[in-house]
């Protein structure tokens, strides 16, 4: 994993909104973004995420309740945009033999520092999930939890990766923002339960520098993108979870909320390989 302990800084932010770039610019936005915001990221969500769970969404559902990955004791598991890697923590504690990959060194590296002491923790690969250095067909699970898929303006390439390095059979898991919220303003307070744009529009959420320079861009896709994508990487779909916000969570987080209730604010997509 590469040394960066002083990422580059991003200029200021000029503008925010829904527009298209190119998709260049976009997909490549998510690596300094990350890197220059792993610590207050970190800081604001840490204690949530834990150093060691796996965690699915901001309704806090996890993975010891869901069991959506299946028995995991013995198998090769690979967590793609692992962030700081606490899901691979948490499954190489049961048995898995868990790989963590991301983009941003950042992330990586603030995930290094929550390893237990004297435990060495899983591999941590710095790796674009659109070209993933691993060898076909080596690979039982791999799952993201929010990771990578919102980053990219070709989400094809990510899940034709996964397909290849996985084995037949093999499943993918992933959880991303559900379509619907992308029709509704991102704020956790009631304003946030009034339509504001087309659930079709697909441009990105987009930050740009003064000059042009795009500092962070997340995509939209609705659920039959999703659906059409995963089809087209030879994938099954086996399930879609949409977790209900519980009550008596009262934790916000971003456009997630107690006060949006009413609304799914997560899809967790369960696909698996033909065997």
């Amino acid at each position: 994993m590469p040394d960066e302990s002083h990422p580059p800084a991003l200029p200021p932010l000029a503008e925010a909104g829904y527009r298209s770039v190119p998709d260049a610019a976009g997909g490549a936005a998510a690596r300094g973004w990350w890197d220059a915001n792993a610590e207050e990221y970190l800081a604001e969500h840490g204690e949530f995420l834990g150093s060691a769970d796996l965690l699915w969404c901001p309704e806090g559902l996890r993975e010891s309740d869901a069991h959506l990955l299946g028995d995991v004791a013995g198998a090769v598991v690979l967590e793609v945009g692992a962030g700081a890697a606490q899901g691979s923590r948490w499954l190489r504690a049961r048995g898995a033999r868990a790989v963590a990959t991301d983009v941003s060194a950042g992330m990586l590296r603030a995930g290094r520092r929550l390893d237990a002491p004297g435990d060495g923790g899983p591999p941590l690969v710095q790796a674009d999930a659109r070209a993933l250095p691993f060898a076909d067909g080596g690979v039982d699970v791999a799952f993201t939890a929010y990771g990578a898929l919102p980053f990219v303006p070709d989400p094809d390439r990510v899940h034709a990766e996964v397909a290849r390095v996985l084995r037949p059979g093999g499943r993918w898991v992933f959880s991303v923002t559900h379509p619907v919220r992308w029709a509704f303003p991102d704020v956790p307070t009631a304003a946030g339960l009034t339509v504001a744009r087309s659930y079709f529009d697909r441009r990105p959420y987009v930050e740009t520098a003064e000059d042009g320079t795009v500092l962070y861009a997340e995509y939209h896709r609705t659920v039959g993108d999703h659906v059409g994508l995963l089809v087209a990487a030879g994938f099954v779909l086996e399930a879609l979870v949409e977790p209900e916000w519980p009550a008596g969570h009262d934790r916000v987080w971003g456009g997630w909320g107690p006060q949006r209730a009413s609304l799914p604010g997560t899809a967790i997509f369960c696909c698996r390989l033909p065997g």
